[in-house]
């Protein structure tokens, strides 16, 4: 884990995945005020919004924290001077291959760039591109998601991407024995994001929490995408009203598309403006049957709300305690 720790400059290499309306100021800065790095999820927000958030964030924590961008937000590159404004360490970029010349500007700044790999192919065209790190992250994840599981990307990508740069694991990752585990295989470390949204310091709403510490795995379904024309990433949510709406949503998307009356890159930002209006109807209004409960398949180790303080000492104490086991020499220090 040392060589997590040494590039993101926190005392433990758990990044705190970026959550839309869930990784704000509060949250964010209590993973990082507990030794772990926390991300702003930017989402949908404005580079005003960027703007305030990344500076009430620096109020909250003096510790290393960074911003996710998604890479097809039309206002990418003014919410890239904001993170420069700010002079933000680390711009974690996910949503696809970053546009042409976005990665050259964020590390101008002076920042490292950070990028989801999803498979090998992509992940070895990143690391040619310049990138600093890589987070691989599998199916089990909340939110949106790839086709193949953490336990596989990881078997096949660490060994080949490991040594070139620092990579992070992600995806169903609950415990700490799983840090262990990936740490042994190369990994740099890991994120996680479900185990921190029933955070005391979570602004999430007392439903959608109390609804996260009821589920269990196999309540986290993912997605079904109707329409092969319209190319929408699988979604992996808690079953609800809300699944079924989302099918409706696509339905009447691809029937704009079928009368030409919005461009395919209109389509899938109509999709995901309405997965942020439903994420956030659910995290702040606390509509749970009709709102969005993006939550990964380690929900079902979410068992109570508890301080960020008290989630990241289980995790690093289990993770100690088996790399101790299976006598190793290894460390998470």
């Amino acid at each position: 884990m040392k060589r997590g720790t040494d590039f993101l400059g926190s005392d433990w290499a758990i990044l705190g995945g970026a959550m839309s309306w869930v990784s704000e100021r509060n949250l964010v800065s209590a993973i990082s005020n507990a030794g772990g790095f926390g991300v702003i999820a930017c989402g949908a927000m404005t580079p005003d919004l960027l703007d305030r958030e990344i500076a009430a964030t620096r109020a909250l924590t003096d510790r290393p924290f960074g911003v996710n961008l998604i890479t097809m937000h039309p206002a990418l590159s003014d919410l890239i001077d904001v993170c420069a404004r700010h002079g933000v360490g680390h711009v974690v970029l996910a949503g696809g291959l970053p546009p042409a010349g976005s990665l050259d500007r964020i590390k101008a700044s002076g920042a490292k760039v950070i990028c989801f790999a999803p498979a090998l192919a992509l992940a070895k065209k990143l690391v040619r591109s310049g990138v600093d790190a890589l987070v691989i992250e599998g199916m089990e994840a909340g939110g949106h998601i790839g086709p193949v599981s953490t336990s596989v990307l990881a078997q096949e990508m660490l060994p080949d991407v490991a040594d070139l740069l620092p990579v992070f694991v992600a995806g169903g990752i609950g415990r700490g024995e799983a840090i262990a585990g990936y740490l042994e295989m190369g990994a740099a470390g890991v994120q996680l994001g479900t185990r921190f949204v029933c955070a005391t310091e979570s602004i999430a709403h007392p439903a959608f929490k109390k609804a996260f510490i009821r589920a269990s795995a196999r309540d986290a379904v993912a997605s079904v995408q109707v329409d092969d024309r319209l190319p929408v990433i699988p979604v992996r949510a808690l079953k609800n009203a809300g699944t079924e709406a989302f099918t409706a949503k696509q339905r009447e998307v691809a029937g704009l598309i079928d009368s030409k009356a919005v461009e395919m890159a209109e389509a899938q930002l109509q999709i995901e403006h309405y997965w942020a209006g439903a994420l956030r109807r659910a995290v702040i209004d606390g509509d749970v049957e009709h709102g969005s409960l993006m939550a990964g398949q380690s929900v079902g180790m979410v068992k109570r709300e508890e301080p960020v303080t008290a989630i990241m000492s289980e995790l690093i104490g289990e993770a100690a305690a088996a790399l101790s086991r299976r006598g190793t020499g290894a460390t998470v220090g």
